[in-house]
């Protein structure tokens, strides 16, 4: 560079790169710089900076050494040596050196002015500024470096959300005089027109960042109202690259945690219920703390009526000696009937979560490792009202009793207490009545039974009762009046006849004390057992 050995500081930058730089020219922007080297300009000192963590590298810092370089030469801050691809980095080492404090011309309104056409900028290059952001301002919030940060997410959603409005998005050129406004979609490349129809066309050129850009790219969606569903899809899309790859566990259980607190952020109805069981296997794998693993069982709880079976067939974890995982089945459960998740108007989703449960008691109870007290808790999470009908429940405990004879009988009648029997059906009572593993007490009265059930019927068809009962009883009068007019025959007959039989006294006498109506009441209960036959 030519310049003297008095003047000359040598740099290294983050081990990667060493710069020698004029001291003067340095301290004349930077006021880091100016208080380092203030007292020592003019000496004969051979000086060596060495920086660790510097905002973009040597690329950084060269980008601030050649603006300075251009200010001593010119007085004048020029707008060549911005581009998308190193204004944030460019900002960032600014901000770094304090370049924005000294009474040197100020940084900031050129780029303000540059960042004026960021709408004209290629989607590529808007990747690429996005991609030069990744590490720049995780450690420390420096401020115009921030403001350029968000100013590059706003436009990349901007983007997303309407890709035909800007010209040519998927263009990658670096001729900034290529840039055209134009809403016609036509000059959009064909060969890119599924892609931008496709809600997720976006998802491949963003996997690319780290967790904590992503954190703040699906914030400012959320903020911007984006489509939730959408943003979802994304979440696990990102998380699910980034459990195939090879990063790091510590990195990937940062990245679940991050994703789940976001997901925790969109409405309920959006997520994908499969790909949050995805999720909690992961969770569960990664040992992620109690506090994620909560949040993503409210979400699990709320969409439970979306699950099937197999989603609930989960194995046991690590110490535990179940065939599934019993807690995990009662805590979602737990959330999605006293969560606020079900409403009472919703009679579906209910009925598909008490048909899920009763299949899932199905699969446990002939575990021998399942404890009574967890069997009764499955049982009990239902709400009785929620059930129409207790045949399903009623196998699943016969089976349980027969695997677990050994339990108590006070167990057993906690377990049985829950069945009823007016909702069984008839097939159901009848095995119960002759089953031997539960207790007698929990037996039905097959009388009481057989009553009530016949009440039941005859109130859902009392128009057929009323018209049985009348039939019933006009038959009954005709049958009395019949009756009476045979008795009168005989015993006319027995009176015109009382010389030539021996019985006539008999009945004569009989009518004379008044107990004609004995010989009445003899007759009718001869006839009645014929009309009862």
């Amino acid at each position: 560079m030519g310049l003297e050995a008095c003047c000359a500081v040598e740099f290294d930058i983050n081990g990667e790169e060493t710069f020698m730089i004029n001291k003067n020219i340095l301290t004349t922007l930077c006021r880091k710089f100016s208080n380092l080297f203030g007292n020592l300009v003019g000496e004969k000192v051979r000086l060596k900076v060495i920086f660790k963590d510097f905002p973009g590298g040597s690329h950084g810092f060269e980008l601030v050494a050649r603006l300075c370089y251009c200010y001593s030469t010119s007085s004048s801050m020029s707008m060549e040596l911005l581009s998308p691809t190193n204004v944030a980095i460019l900002c960032s080492a600014a901000d770094f050196l304090e370049i924005e404090s000294m009474e040197a011309p100020s940084l900031k309104p050129h780029v303000e002015k540059f960042l004026q056409g960021i709408r004209f900028w290629t989607w590529c290059e808007l990747i690429e500024a996005l991609k030069q952001c990744q590490g720049l301002f995780c450690s420390k919030s420096y401020s115009y470096s921030a403001i350029v940060e968000r100013m590059i997410v706003d436009q990349l959603i901007e983007r997303v959300a309407f890709p035909r409005i800007i010209a040519s998005p998927f263009a990658c050129s670096s001729d900034r005089s290529s840039f055209q406004f134009s809403c016609d979609s036509s000059s959009i490349n064909n060969s890119n027109c599924s892609s931008v129809d496709s809600s997720s066309w976006w998802f491949e050129d963003l996997v690319f960042l780290k967790i904590g850009l992503v954190d703040k790219v699906i914030r400012a969606m959320i903020s911007h109202d984006f489509d939730h569903a959408i943003v979802s899809k994304f979440l696990f899309y990102y998380h699910k690259s980034n459990s195939l790859s090879d990063a790091a566990e510590a990195e990937k259980i940062e990245t679940t945690k991050v994703v789940i607190n976001l997901l925790s952020m969109l409405q309920v109805r959006s997520i994908p219920c499969k790909d949050l069981f995805d999720l909690n296997r992961v969770a569960t794998s990664l040992k992620i703390s109690r506090c994620c693993r909560n949040e993503i069982e409210k979400l699990i709880g709320a969409l439970l009526d979306q699950a099937t079976i197999d989603y609930l067939i989960l194995p046991s974890p690590n110490g535990m000696n179940h065939a599934y995982d019993v807690d995990f089945v009662l805590r979602v459960m737990h959330t999605f009937f006293f969560g606020g998740s079900a409403e009472l108007t919703s009679n579906n989703r209910l009925k598909r979560v008490v048909k899920m449960l009763h299949l899932f008691l199905l699969e446990v109870a002939p575990d021998p490792h399942l404890k009574p007290c967890e069997f009764e808790a499955l049982i009990r999470v239902v709400p009785d009202a929620a059930r129409e009908s207790h045949d399903q429940l009623y196998i699943a405990m016969d089976i349980y009793l027969k695997v677990h004879a050994g339990i108590s009988d006070h167990e057993k009648m906690r377990i049985c207490s829950t069945l009823k029997h007016e909702k069984l059906s008839a097939e159901a009572v009848r095995h119960l009545s002759r089953n031997l593993a539960f207790p007698s007490e929990t037996k039905p009265r097959l009388n009481v039974n057989r009553q009530s059930r016949m009440k039941s019927l005859l109130q859902e068809n009392d128009h057929l009762k009323s018209f049985f009962d009348s039939m019933f009883l006009k038959s009954f009068k005709n049958i009395i009046i019949d009756v009476k007019e045979d008795a009168e025959k005989r015993t006319m007959l027995y009176d015109g006849d009382e010389g030539i039989h021996n019985s006539g006294t008999q009945m004569a006498s009989l009518k004379k004390t008044g107990n004609h109506n004995l010989s009445l009441s003899n007759a009718a209960v001869y006839y009645l057992p014929k009309l009862c036959s």
